[in-house]
């Protein structure tokens, strides 16, 4: 099975390495699939992982390990694909050519920013934690609060924030159209188009480029599809505590994804001298989910602290005593929340919390990292 794995994976990066064709401005797309992606006779790129070998029904238990992965998007052409690639680092897409969707969603830091709350245009604070784009193919609801229902409605989202990156439709079209780079990238990815530069190009782009972000190749993958050596005792152990009837991690936190894409109210404290963020009461109109975020996957988490859509902890060791303090123990004086019925009291010993955090550890898997453009189209600065 491991050596089906490392076959898959070897293969898959053999056609990513295809040379592209060439231009005369240095701007190719790249025509094979990236790594974990087989082109298909009818020239789109699908996912292959073991986990298509799993049946729906085994293993879900409490955090069963041989589970199959929920319905995913992709079926984007490699075209369309980096395409995305060169837009979601280029600059082009702000108001004012300072930041790109790689500003908060940073390779090198887990495909998040490192910050407790994101830094938009003009320096604006963004309000929240950027999440990681991890995993998004698999995702039915995106950001903290599940505003977004699509991949195409989440990239569109920051790109005209105030807070985030502060363009506009018009002026974004007219960066677009108005770059030569551009209109010969888009036209080859998008060739049935009618040559001028459309939103729903943009964003269809963005979204394919998303789709390979996949992360599935981690030290606990090896471990389901059974390399038993792959985690050492202790994260043997903490993945045992993390499926326990008492700590009760992966209730939400349920494998494979490592979230269940539900909202949860469990009273994250919020930074000192800032307001309660009501989260997902706002996008749902319902009080019953003041306080509600959706549930984050922990893939790569030892890779993008800190850690709640407030930062509230600054690494894995305090999130986890966090919940080990028990239900409500950062609401605020005086604030009645539904709390999550999932969050408890388990009363972890301290040796248990630290085995929890060894095990996160082996969650950890950026073998199909993208790959930063040495420049983009519109010859803006990387940021």
């Amino acid at each position: 099975m491991i050596r089906a794995l490392v076959l898959i994976i070897a293969f898959a990066m053999t056609a990513s390495a295809t040379v592209p064709s060439s231009s005369t401005d240095g701007f190719t797309l790249n025509p094979s699939c990236p790594p974990g992606f087989e082109k298909t006779n009818a020239g789109v790129c699908e996912l292959r992982t073991l986990y298509q070998f799993y049946d729906s029904l085994e293993g879900r238990g409490l955090g069963g390990t041989r589970t199959a992965l929920p319905p995913h998007r992709d079926g984007f052409t490699p075209r369309q694909i980096d395409l995305g690639r060169y837009l979601f680092f280029d600059p082009v897409l702000s108001g004012d050519g300072t930041l790109s969707c790689a500003s908060c969603h940073n390779p090198a830091r887990g495909l998040s920013d490192g910050r407790a709350r994101s830094v938009g245009i003009h320096g604006v604070d963004a309000g929240r934690a950027a999440p990681t784009l991890w995993n998004v193919a698999f995702l039915k609801r995106f950001f903290w609060d599940a505003r977004a229902n699509s991949l195409e409605s989440q990239a569109a989202g920051p790109i005209y924030s105030p807070k985030e990156m502060g363009n506009t439709q018009k002026q974004l079209l007219s960066s677009l159209n108005g770059n030569a780079i551009y209109r010969r990238l888009f036209h080859e990815a998008f060739p049935a188009g009618r040559g001028t530069i459309t939103e729903n190009e943009v964003v269809t782009a963005l979204a394919a480029f998303q789709t390979s972000l996949v992360s599935l190749n981690s030290r606990y993958d090896r471990y389901v599809h059974g390399y038993d050596a792959a985690l050492t005792p202790h994260e043997t152990e903490g993945l045992n505590v993390f499926r326990s009837f008492v700590a009760r991690c992966s209730e939400c936190h349920t494998p494979p994804l490592f979230t269940n894409e539900q909202i949860a109210v469990i009273g994250m404290p919020e930074p000192a001298g800032l307001p309660f963020d009501v989260g997902a009461e706002t996008t749902l109109g319902s009080p019953k989910l003041k306080g509600g975020f959706k549930v984050p996957t922990l893939r790569n988490i030892a890779r993008t602290a800190p850690y709640s859509h407030s930062g509230a902890f600054t690494d894995l060791r305090g999130a986890v005593d966090f919940y080990n303090k028990g239900r409500g123990n950062a609401v605020p004086k005086g604030m009645h929340l539904y709390l999550h019925w999932h969050i408890s009291d388990p009363h972890l010993t301290e040796t248990e919390v630290d085995r929890i955090v060894d095990f996160l550890g082996a969650l950890t898997d950026e073998t199909f990292l993208p790959q930063t453009p040495a420049r983009v189209p519109s010859g803006l600065a990387l940021h």
